[in-house]
């Protein structure tokens, strides 16, 4: 008669690789999913950091004087050099300031429902009471990961992210210049 650990080793025998294959099954799957969790929240985090950027800028444009600029200064060039500053590097360069854009609309009257008027190219764009609109458009944020749905088709799919904000500009006795827009 066999004793148990005869039977135990006989059967651990035939069993030898069944783990390193249990681990590859569960792994492979874990990995894609990392992979995609991260590609997701690389997007979010692309998308945010531009959202903040436009809107910080517009908070900045919208409050400035002309005894605040620096010297030679306008407005839209201080307004987009903000948006450069706060966006984390995504616009970075004459590449990234190529995708922001600086309007300013006049209001319809109170009692009117007419769209606003685009006054970006008036000198008087900026006066107070106007629309200060700062917006990055099509910005392309390449994945963490590429896409492989074969060997062959090894794919980076790029997300254009775009972003807005807008506000009233404040009275001021001294507006700034306003630049060339948008």
């Amino acid at each position: 008669m066999q004793g148990p650990s005869i039977r135990g080793a006989a059967r651990h025998g035939r069993r030898k690789g069944s783990e390193i294959l249990e681990f590859t099954f569960a792994l492979l799957p874990l990995l894609a999913m990392s992979t995609v969790l991260l590609d997701i929240a690389w997007a979010v985090y692309a998308q945010a950091s531009v959202q903040r950027a436009v809107r910080m800028a517009c908070r900045t444009g919208i409050t400035l004087t002309n005894s605040q600029m620096t010297q030679g200064a306008t407005l839209t060039s201080t307004v987009k050099s903000a948006v450069q500053t706060n966006a984390f590097g995504f616009l970075n360069g004459s590449t990234g300031l190529a995708y922001i854009k600086v309007n300013y609309y006049q209001p319809p009257a109170p009692s009117s429902s007419a769209a606003a008027t685009d006054v970006s190219t008036s000198t008087n764009g900026n006066a107070p009471g106007n629309i200060m609109q700062v917006s990055v458009q099509g910005v392309p944020v390449n994945p963490l990961f590429p896409q492989i749905f074969t060997w062959k088709d090894i794919e980076f799919n790029v997300q254009h992210i775009s972003a807005y904000a807008a506000d009233v500009i404040e009275p001021s006795n001294n507006p700034p210049p306003i630049g060339t827009a948008p």
